[in-house]
Formats: structure tokens, C-alpha cells, sequence
């Protein structure tokens, strides 16, 4: 069987980035080059119903070894890589039996990854880590989730002794821009219920996430000769300022954690006539959710209340918390959380600070608690990934197959 590590770098060489700005389905082309190569190589696995449709969404099923019903189960991973940093010519580069001190991921342009910073670095010492040469991201998230899903299906093929279920695998387009579930065929998929392998380091098992909204507000201005400006100009550009320096100071990402919910800008842009600022709301709490859109629509009203009508807010709901629909079903969590103590995991369970395809996905009828797939500081040049962290999420789905294959349906 092709090991971990190698199968991993294969995926990751290949650029998958999604572009928030574009309206097709996958959003960009690239992500048809990995798409078409896990394609052929479900195929040639010998898997069945093998598919891929015109989005780009993937679906395989390992078939039964046992005579008895059991649930059937999935599990789901997507393919592209965030438009935040760059994910071309990506060069994992494999850290062995790490010393523990910094590693200089690019001496020219003196990028380094510091377990001075990055404390959790410090609990991989002896270990074989994988990292970036300091100009891309690494691409674990959510290629790892990928390679542990294909290589626990080669390691099943492999081991018939291992009874199982009907296993049913998927991989997606354009999680990170949050559209990765938008497009998938729940009925087509079939499962009682799946897990996505989607989460950071190892032990992580999570059935609550944000609820999450994206606001645009926009304002309005009036370009006026500056010398000539007094009483007829309207700077755009100060309003939106004026917008931003009523948002909670504390209530932002660096300064929140665990079920804190928070603001976050994440563009901004403008000239005197039009302005633009983006941001994200995201609570794990459903009231607290709708009282910090509500908010935003408030400060909007009394801005255009005191300047006119200037100001103009636009929200869209994006996800929302997946315990709702996983709470009722938790036996699953359960499971996931066996499998991982029988082969010497601690599960480390807590909220996502932030979604999955799961999220999207469990509101759709298929309940999709989220399993580590083993990265760190996904999104960034600091990404890494402690390569026993994905040998361990590969142990984890094939147990969890075979305790599901224990029970009857």
C-alpha cells in the first residue's frame, strides 16, 4: 500500500486554491486536476458506483464483506485549498525525528516556525513532520482528510479479515469558500450518516460548530474638489471608518475562543464616492447569532439616521450549528470516539471555531460529525503536518468501519 506520506505529497503538488469571486462549480479549473486523478484512482481501486459529476463532486462505495445489514456509512473530505495564501507550486518538505527547536522553513526570507509562537509544535518532538518552504501553504487542509480516506479504503481492500459495512467515500469543490456542500447529492450518497475528516490536530472530534453569516455594507459618497469641499463633500471612505469604530473592540478572532462568537473584517476597499467593507459573524450560540446581525442592521439604521441615506447592509446566513441535527443521532459521536481510544487516542472534543462541509451537510440529512485529519495552522505559510497524526486519522476510520460492522441495523 502506498503510504501516507507519499500519497499526501502527491495530492498537495497539485494546485487546488477556490476563488470566492468566481460563479462556476468547481471555481476554478484546477480543482478538475486532482478531482480527475482521485476519479481514476477509485476506479482503478476497484470501487463501485464510482462517479464524478459535472461539478466536480466525487462519490465510491466500498461494498460490503459480511452477510448481516449494517448502517452504511461515509466519509467525506474536500479538495481544494483556501484562496487565502498561495497553494501553487507547493514543496512539502519532511522534518525527520523533529529536535524541537525552530525550523527555518526559508533562509532567504528568514520565515521561521517557532514553537515559540506555535506552542503546539512542541508535542511533536521525535517526530516526522512535514512543513512548507515558507512561500505556500502546505495543503493539509484537506488533503490529509483525503489521503486518510483512500488509504484506510486500500488498507480495508487489503485486509478482508476486517468485516464491514457498505462504505460510501466523497470528496468535494470549494469547501473553504463555503459552498463545498451546496452541490451534493445526500440521496445519491446514501449513508445513514458520515464523517467529514476535516479537523486540525490529532484527537479532535467535533459535532458543534459556529453559526455563520457573511455582511457587506457599502456606503455612498459625494466627490467634491478638496478645496472647495466644505459642506458638499461626503467621503466614503470615512463613513465606512465611522461603520468599523462601533464594532465590539474584543469581539474579534485574537481575542476570542472556545463558544465566543465574534466580527471579523476581512476586506475593505473604497474611494471618496463608493466604500466597501467585508466582514463575517460567526456564534455557536443560536440568539447570540441573530443578536449580532441584528446588531449590525441597528448601527446601519442610526448612521443613516444621523448622515442620510448613505449606509447600505446586506447579510446572508452561511451555515449553522450542526449539533442541532447531530445531538439526536449521538451514538455516532460515540463511535468516532471509541475508535479512537481503542487504538490509544485521547478525543479531544470541543466546538469548531469555524465550519465543515459536515455543518452543511447534517441540515441537509446526513448527520456529519468532524474527525482530525492532523495539520496545524491551516491557511498559512506556518502549515504542518506531524505525519503519525495522519497515519493515526487512517487507524481511525478503519476502526470506526469495523465497530459499525459489530451492530446490527
Amino acid at each position: 500500500m502506498e503510504s501516507c506520506l507519499t500519497r499526501f505529497i502527491r495530492y498537495a503538488s497539485i494546485d487546488t486554491q477556490s476563488d470566492p469571486n468566481s460563479t462556476t462549480t468547481p471555481s476554478t479549473d484546477k480543482q478538475w486536476d486532482l478531482a480527475n486523478m482521485l476519479f481514476e484512482e477509485l476506479s482503478n481501486m476497484g470501487l463501485q458506483d464510482v462517479s464524478i459529476d459535472d461539478n466536480a463532486y466525487i462519490m465510491a462505495t466500498l461494498p460490503s464483506n459480511q452477510l448481516k445489514e449494517v448502517p452504511t456509512i461515509g466519509f467525506i473530505s474536500h479538495f481544494d485549498t483556501t484562496p487565502d495564501f498561495s497553494g501553487t507550486d507547493v514543496k512539502p518538505r519532511l522534518i525527520e525525528d523533529y529536535d524541537g527547536k525552530d525550523i527555518v522553513l526559508n533562509k532567504e526570507q528568514n520565515i521561521v516556525l517557532s514553537p515559540s509562537y506555535f506552542e503546539d509544535l512542541k508535542q511533536y518532538e521525535g517526530q516526522n513532520i512535514l512543513v512548507t518552504d515558507g512561500t505556500t501553504l502546505l495543503g493539509a487542509d484537506d488533503k490529509a482528510g483525503i489521503t486518510e480516506i483512500m488509504s484506510a479504503i486500500a488498507y480495508l481492500q487489503e485486509h478482508p479479515e476486517i468485516k464491514h459495512g457498505d462504505i460510501r467515500v466523497g470528496f468535494t469543490p470549494d469547501e473553504e469558500i463555503g459552498r463545498g456542500a451546496h452541490k451534493f447529492d445526500v440521496k445519491k450518497f446514501n449513508c445513514d450518516w458520515a464523517y467529514t475528516m476535516d479537523g486540525s490536530q490529532i484527537g479532535e472530534l467535533e459535532y458543534e460548530n459556529f453559526n455563520a453569516a457573511s455582511a457587506t455594507i457599502t456606503t455612498i459618497g459625494k466627490s467634491v474638489h478638496p478645496g472647495y469641499a466644505k459642506g458638499k463633500m461626503i467621503n466614503a471612505i470615512l463613513l465606512i471608518q465611522e461603520f468599523i469604530s462601533l464594532l465590539p473592540e474584543t469581539e474579534v478572532p485574537q481575542h476570542t475562543e472556545g463558544r465566543e462568537g465574534f466580527f471579523h473584517i476581512h476586506h475593505i476597499s473604497g474611494k471618496i464616492e463608493k466604500a466597501k467593507v467585508e466582514l463575517i459573524i460567526r456564534d455557536h450560540d443560536k440568539s447570540l447569532f441573530e443578536e449580532r446581525k441584528a446588531f449590525l442592521l441597528k448601527q446601519v439604521q442610526e448612521l443613516n439616521a444621523i448622515h442620510g441615506d448613505f449606509f447600505n447592509i446586506e447579510i446572508k446566513d452561511q451555515y449553522f450549528n450542526m449539533s442541532e441535527k447531530v445531538k439526536p443521532v449521538f451514538h455516532i459521536v460515540e463511535i468516532a470516539k471509541e475508535a479512537m481510544e481503542s487504538i490509544g487516542i485521547k478525543p479531544i472534543i470541543k466546538p469548531i471555531r469555524g465550519g465543515t462541509d459536515g455543518s452543511q451537510l447534517s441540515f441537509m440529512g446526513l448527520p456529519c460529525p468532524n474527525i482530525f485529519a492532523g495539520g496545524h495552522n491551516f491557511h498559512g505559510k506556518y502549515e504542518y503536518l506531524p505525519v503519525a497524526s495522519m497515519e493515526k486519522a487512517t487507524e481511525v476510520i478503519v476502526k470506526i468501519c469495523e465497530l459499525v460492522a459489530a451492530k446490527e441495523k
